[in-house]
């Protein structure tokens, strides 16, 4: 009996080492079984899942793997274009260059009309006594409300607001030009009768320049004996002498009065031109009469602001005061120019 007592562990034990040994022979036959160890028994048995426990670690399953695949997908594209994003920008770089290469064309047309629009204001207009384009005008607008806000909001929107910009204005300018080339072919068909209304004589005969009593600019008043400002040219002659127009035109004003300029007629020539003759002592025309270069108008007289008989003449371009005495070439040579400019300068007092 105490042999079998003292036997016990080693028969235990080779218990044990059997039943491992059905364990593993088990698990080579199903490796799909779980087993686990039964104390009470001392020895592996088959564990048995639940649908339960089964479908919760199903769903953690793909929960980790989903949770695992964005972690890698946010650090991949975080640092790497995808192919999409490749062609994008490959696309949007193709799309820069040729903006400016679009920006660099629309900058030499703007360089060719700004040179068109200079031949327009300083050769063309020039010989056609017609005033250049306003320069705001030219600017076409570009001040004022943004209208490229919402260009601001993209990445590269400031280049594409720059070109717009450009383009907009150019577009107006051309309009603008094109609008001043028919001005001008229009000026050129009217070039004759352009040429016969700007005032080119005297408005008095005057061939020996004998009639010339003082010119434009600071004159001694002759009632008031201060210095005044003389807008235009007095010309000596008897009461009655004839005056005459010296442009063709269209009678604006038929004044009557006893002060300042007295009897005046006042010509609208076109073209900005305007031109007064004052203190007449009677008319020969009446208000919106047409009438020719060298037309009788009127006879000199003393009426008004005046201290003898004589024709007191004014020019005027565009509402400005011109000296009359550089709208004499039809009727005086080169010498008598000359001579006509050094009497118009004597700084000696007015008639009027």
């Amino acid at each position: 009996m105490k042999n079998d007592d003292n036997l016990a562990p080693f028969k235990e034990r080779a218990k044990i080492k059997e039943n491992t040994k059905d364990l593993i022979e088990m698990a080579l036959l199903k490796k799909k079984d779980r087993f686990v160890f039964n104390a009470h028994t001392l020895s592996y048995e088959k564990a048995v899942i639940g649908w339960g426990t089964r479908i919760f670690r199903f769903v953690s399953f793909l929960v980790a793997a989903l949770v695992f695949s964005l972690a890698i997908s946010t650090i991949y594209y975080k640092f790497f274009d995808s192919p999409k994003e490749k062609v994008l920008k490959a696309e949007l770089n193709e799309m820069k260059d040729q903006y400016y290469i679009i920006n660099q064309e629309v900058d030499r047309l703007s360089s060719v009309l700004d040179g068109l629009h200079y031949r327009d204001g300083n050769i063309y207009r020039v010989m056609f006594e017609a005033d250049p384009i306003d320069k705001d005008v030219w600017q076409a607008g570009s001040g004022g409300v943004n209208k490229y806000r919402y260009l601001e909001k993209y990445d590269n929107g400031d280049l594409i607001k720059d070109i717009a910009t450009k383009v907009d204005r150019l577009k107006k300018q051309m309009v603008i030009q094109s609008k001043s080339y028919d001005e001008i072919v229009d000026l050129m068909k009217n070039k004759q009768e352009m040429l016969a209304s700007i005032p080119s004589i005297q408005p008095v005969l005057n061939k020996k320049l004998e009639r010339m009593a003082s010119g434009y600019g600071w004159r001694v008043d002759p009632i008031y004996k201060i210095q005044e400002f003389h807008k235009g040219m007095d010309f000596t002659c008897p009461s009655g002498t004839e005056v005459h127009a010296t442009g063709d035109g269209t009678i604006e004003q038929v004044n009557y009065s006893f002060g300042g300029y007295g009897n005046e007629v006042i010509i609208n020539h076109g073209y900005g031109y305007k031109t007064r003759y004052a203190h007449l002592s009677k008319f020969k025309v009446r208000i919106g009469e047409k009438i020719k270069r060298g037309d009788v108008i009127a006879f000199s007289g003393s009426t008004g602001k005046s201290t003898g008989p004589h024709v007191h003449y004014e020019v005027y371009k565009n509402g400005d005061v011109m000296n009359p005495v550089y709208f004499y070439y039809n009727d005086l040579k080169d010498a008598d120019f000359e001579k006509m400019i050094e009497l118009s300068n004597n700084p000696g007092q007015t008639l009027d």
